[in-house]
């Protein structure tokens, strides 16, 4: 049994069992050694793993569906049958750079922004009735 003094100036009888318990505590802390430095690397790779998963499951599949509607737009031509955002279906009849003009109905023809096409509609089937 060892004694030691504290800042108040009394004595303090410390035993076996309290050294283990500081011991057990001290080994329990984050201590600051090599336990520390692996401690960082270890909170990134799930944050790394996070990203990779929304990079191949959202943007990834974001960019081809842009690079998809761009080309698209790029290849628009008189004649062709399209849709726009809004739902209109329609034949073009003109096309610029930033507008395209639509008829919609026979000499109805209506003048949209070229990236409010949604898409080409295929022809009809004409063994369908």
């Amino acid at each position: 049994m060892r004694h030691a003094l504290c800042p108040m100036r009394h004595r303090i009888t410390i035993t076996k069992e309290v050294i283990i318990l500081i011991d057990i505590a001290y080994a329990m802390g984050t201590g600051g050694g090599a336990g520390g430095q692996g401690g960082g690397f270890g909170a990134l790779v799930p944050l790394i793993l996070m990203f990779a998963i929304f990079y191949f499951l959202l943007i990834r599949p974001q960019q081809k569906k842009q690079k998809h509607h761009r080309q698209m737009l790029g290849s628009l031509r008189k004649g062709d049958r399209v849709i726009t955002s809004g739902g209109l279906y329609g034949r073009i009849t003109g096309i610029t750079d930033t507008v395209v003009t639509l008829e919609i109905s026979e000499k109805v023809r209506v003048k949209v922004g070229r990236t409010n096409i949604a898409g080409l509609v295929q022809a009809e089937n004409p063994e369908r009735k």
